[in-house]
C-alpha cells in the first residue's frame, strides 16, 4: 500500500495531466467537485482535507522557527505578499484580460504558497524547514493579507465583499490546520505514521479539484486556452526568476535561494479556484487560472526540482 502512495507522490505530474485529459473529454466525470450534498460545498470540502493533512505534519516548534530565523522569513513574507500580487495585476493589464480572468489571476498571486513548494524544495534540495515555515505562516496570515491585497487590486473595478472572503479563509484554512495541529499534538505517532500517505492524499485531491474545474469550464477554456497559458506560464517562470532576485540581494546561500524561489512560484492554487467560485459567482472563468495553475506549476515544477537537484 505504501508503494502505491509513494507512486502517486513521486507522479504527481503525470496523475494531474492525466485528470485534465479525462475532464476534458468527460467533463461531466468531475461535476460532483463543485457541486453541494446536504449543504456541504464539496470545493470546500476537498480543500479542507488539504490544509487538515499539512496541520498534521505541524508542530508549535515549526512557529517557533520563524524566530530563530526572522530574516530569511520576513524576506520571504514579503516577497509573497508584494511581488506576487503586483506581478499578477501587470500581466493582467498587459494582456488585457476580461474581468472574469483577471479575478482569476490576482487571486493565484494573493493566495499564500502551496504546500507542493515544500514537496518540490525536498526534490531540489532546498532549505525544507524554511519552505515549511514559509508556507505555514504565509497561509496563517492570509485570512487577513489575502482579501486586502485583492480588494486593493481589483476592488475600485469588480465588486465583492472582503468581510466575506476573511470568514471563507478561516473556514476552509485556518480550522483544518488548527485541527490537524491539535491532532498531532495530542497523537505525534500516529500522525508520524501518516507523514507516508499525506503527501498522495494531497496529491490525489489537488487532481480532483483541478478536473472538476477544468471539467465545467471546457469550453471556456478550450476558446482562451492560448492566451491564459502564456499569462500563466509568465506568472510562474517571472516568480521563480524573482524568487531567485530576491534570495540573492539578501544575501541567502544557495539552498536558500532555491526555496525562495519555489515557494514564490507555487502558489495556493486550489484555495484561489475555492475563492473565486465563492465570492465571484457571476465570473464563472475566475475559476480556469487557478486551475490551469496548478497543472502548470506542479508539471513543470517537477521537471525543475530535476534540474536543480543535478545542475545548480
Amino acid at each position: 500500500m505504501k508503494r502505491i502512495f509513494k507512486f502517486i507522490e513521486r507522479y504527481f505530474f503525470i496523475i494531474i495531466l492525466l485528470a485534465v485529459v479525462i475532464s476534458l473529454f468527460y467533463s461531466n466525470s468531475f461535476k460532483w467537485v463543485l457541486s453541494e450534498y446536504n449543504g456541504i460545498n464539496m470545493l470546500n470540502l476537498l480543500l479542507s482535507i488539504i490544509l487538515f493533512t499539512m496541520g498534521t505534519t505541524l508542530k508549535v516548534d515549526d512557529f517557533v522557527t520563524v524566530f530563530k530565523n526572522p530574516k530569511e522569513i520576513s524576506v520571504g513574507l514579503l516577497a509573497q505578499y508584494i511581488i506576487m500580487p503586483i506581478l499578477a495585476f501587470c500581466l493582467a493589464k498587459m494582456f488585457s484580460l476580461n474581468d472574469a480572468l483577471t479575478v482569476g489571476i490576482i487571486l493565484v498571486g494573493t493566495v499564500p504558497g502551496g504546500t507542493a513548494s515544500d514537496v518540490i524544495t525536498f526534490l531540489s534540495k532546498g532549505d525544507v524547514a524554511l519552505s515549511v515555515s514559509l508556507t505555514a505562516v504565509s497561509t496563517v496570515i492570509s485570512p487577513i493579507l489575502t482579501p486586502m491585497i485583492t480588494l486593493l487590486l481589483i476592488g475600485n473595478q469588480i465588486h465583492f465583499n472582503p468581510f466575506d472572503m476573511f470568514i471563507s479563509i478561516l473556514e476552509i484554512v485556518i480550522i483544518p490546520i488548527i485541527l490537524g495541529l491539535t491532532l498531532n499534538y495530542k497523537f505525534p505517532k500516529f500522525c508520524d505514521e501518516l507523514k507516508d500517505y499525506l503527501p498522495a492524499i494531497s496529491s490525489i485531491v489537488i487532481c480532483l479539484i483541478v478536473a472538476g474545474v477544468i471539467g465545467a469550464n471546457k469550453q471556456a477554456i478550450l476558446t482562451s486556452s492560448v492566451i491564459i497559458m502564456v499569462v500563466i506560464i509568465l506568472q510562474y517562470f517571472l516568480a521563480m526568476f524573482l524568487g531567485f532576485c530576491v534570495g540573492h540581494l539578501a544575501g541567502m546561500d544557495k539552498k536558500q535561494i532555491i526555496t525562495i524561489a519555489i515557494e514564490l512560484s507555487f502558489q495556493n492554487s486550489g484555495l484561489s479556484t475555492g475563492l473565486a467560485k465563492n465570492h465571484f459567482p457571476n465570473l464563472s472563468q475566475a475559476t480556469v487560472p487557478g486551475a490551469l495553475y496548478s497543472v502548470w506549476q506542479n508539471f513543470a515544477g517537477s521537471i525543475l526540482a530535476y534540474v536543480f537537484r543535478r545542475y545548480v
